[in-house]
């Protein structure tokens, strides 16, 4: 495993992220003098001021990840904004001074969205939001686009970042990452599969889903909460995007589903998707070395995790 980058490493390459968004701005006619950035974990989000114009400029990717699928990826998630914008559904929506397509650039593929102000003062409503997700997931069901099968929990990164860490005890000890191991041999299946899936939860409907948090991921403005960042839409069940909430959060979902004539969360299908969620928490253990407050961010939930049964007590 690659030693941790340096915070001067790391101020390099938000740099060149911020420097590959201007240029690639700049080249589509768009006025930038004061590039502020937003935020810089996964990746680096650039307002390009003064142009109404937020670049997303993914910086930190899986093991078994490359520039080529993250543009698939990025392709999808502007199909699916630009549909749900077209459905007048609240979202940041992709801009239009700029074509909506990934920009590849200085070894970077980037995609361009519509500047909103941010209240300063919100915080974080759960189990509201959790009412805005089942009418989010009631408009998705009539998106028209196909989408892969629990793509969200990218199945194809979870072996490799497992083989990464075995070189790396201090990240995840040996006894751990066995376990991890045969957890996710029990779960792969049933992810890459819709086969298995619908053999293993028989009668659980599919349908096109956010894919990452979604009540987490809704950015509040001075006019109302929008919808952003689905980078992972997938095909799935709507579980997948309630997991890790708590009950409370999963109780306010199933009230508006009823209100809405959702079928209420399946406790098994959840305890599946939350399950897949610290597999894939796992292995983001790797990426410490390309974002070192990861390691932080992480160890409450692995910790968690050693509690608990075996796959979440799936299997039971």
């Amino acid at each position: 495993m690659p030693a941790a980058m340096t915070a001067d490493q790391l101020a390099t390459r938000t740099a060149r992220a911020v420097s590959a968004a201007v240029a690639a701005g700049r080249e589509h006619g768009l006025t930038v003098r004061d590039p502020v950035v937003l935020h810089d974990i996964f990746s680096v989000v650039v307002h390009l001021a003064p142009a109404p114009v937020v670049v997303r400029v993914p910086t930190v990717l899986a093991p078994g990840s490359d520039l080529d699928g993250l543009a698939r990826r990025q392709r999808t998630e502007l199909d699916v904004v630009r549909w749900l914008d077209s459905r007048h559904i609240p979202v940041i929506a992709p801009s239009p001074l700029v074509p909506a397509q990934p920009v590849r650039r200085d070894g970077f593929s980037m995609t361009f969205w519509r500047y909103v102000d941010r209240d300063p003062a919100a915080a974080p409503d759960y189990l509201r939001h959790a009412a805005l997700v089942a009418e989010l997931h009631r408009t998705l069901r009539d998106y028209p686009g196909e989408l892969p099968f629990l793509s969200a929990a990218e199945p194809h990164t979870i072996t490799p970042s497992y083989d990464a860490l075995a070189q790396s005890p201090d990240l995840l000890p040996a006894e751990d990452l066995a376990r991890a191991r045969r957890e996710w041999r029990r779960l792969e299946p049933l992810v890459t599969s819709r086969a298995a899936f619908d053999t293993e939860f028989p009668g659980t409907d599919l349908q096109p889903l956010h894919g990452d948090a979604p009540a987490y991921n809704l950015v509040t403005t001075v006019d109302g909460p929008l919808h952003a960042d689905f980078e992972l839409a997938t095909l799935g069940p709507a579980e997948w995007d309630l997991a890790a909430f708590g009950p409370e959060v999963a109780a306010a979902y199933d009230t508006a589903a009823d209100r809405l004539g959702l079928r209420r969360l399946d406790p098994r299908v959840l305890r599946f998707v939350e399950a897949v969620g610290t597999a894939r928490t796992i292995a983001c253990l790797p990426l410490v070395a390309e974002q070192p407050i990861l390691g932080d961010a992480l160890a409450p939930a692995i910790e968690h995790w050693r509690t608990q049964p075996f796959a979440g007590g799936l299997f039971d």
